[in-house]
């Protein structure tokens, strides 16, 4: 039995922080797991930045309920789940996926979780695990399932490179030059056809 692991920004919905960048005029706020691949790194600055403007989580959130999906991810996530178990792996946090996955049909996801104090201001965050997304592939295996991996970022690698099949989709182009023996996609209808083809579809 085979098992799709997704990541969510950036694959099925636009990247949060940087709706959010674009929503308070904070360019700082643009940067990934793209740009900076070491997450600790990206997210204290983040939270510095937050804190620095007393901004907090209602604030985030707010521009979250108006980010849609991205064209045609509902449409494939449908499609690919009348073929296999589907997880979304997200490094995102559970106060502001809810929306998201609404959207998207409710499928399972993996993620994080941030500490928010009284007065709602983001004061930290609580990582699953370390290494959440490589881990939860190599638990999937142990548990006898085939595995698939998409992604777009470094932090995707480690699930991808473990995953009994892995793909990049629509990453930057050095994650693709860097990594020239995983198979690169952008188009929704192409990453499907690859699942397919490794599910004998």
């Amino acid at each position: 039995m085979y098992i799709t692991c997704l990541d969510l920004e950036g694959v099925l919905t636009p990247e949060i922080w940087i709706a959010f960048a674009e929503e308070t005029g904070i360019p700082e706020l643009r940067l990934t797991t793209r740009d900076i691949s070491d997450y600790d790194v990206l997210m204290k600055g983040r939270l510095n930045i937050l804190r620095e403007r007393s901004l907090g989580l209602q604030a985030v959130q707010d521009t979250i309920a108006k980010i849609e999906p991205l064209g045609g991810a509902k449409k494939f996530l449908d499609e690919l789940r009348e073929l296999c178990q589907v997880v979304i792996l997200s490094d995102t946090f559970s106060q502001f996926a809810l929306p998201l996955m609404k959207k998207l049909g409710m499928p399972a996801l993996f993620c994080n979780e941030l500490v928010v104090s009284p007065e709602g201001m983001i004061t930290g965050y609580r990582l699953r695990q370390k290494n959440g997304k490589l881990e939860a592939v190599r638990a999937f295996k142990s548990l006898g399932f085939r595995t698939i991996a998409a992604g777009d970022s470094f932090n995707d690698l480690g699930m991808i490179q473990e995953a009994d099949a892995g793909f990049l989709f629509r990453a930057p182009l050095k994650l693709i030059r860097d990594h020239p023996r995983i198979p690169a996609f952008t188009e929704y209808g192409e990453l499907l056809g690859a699942i397919k083809a490794l599910l004998g579809r």
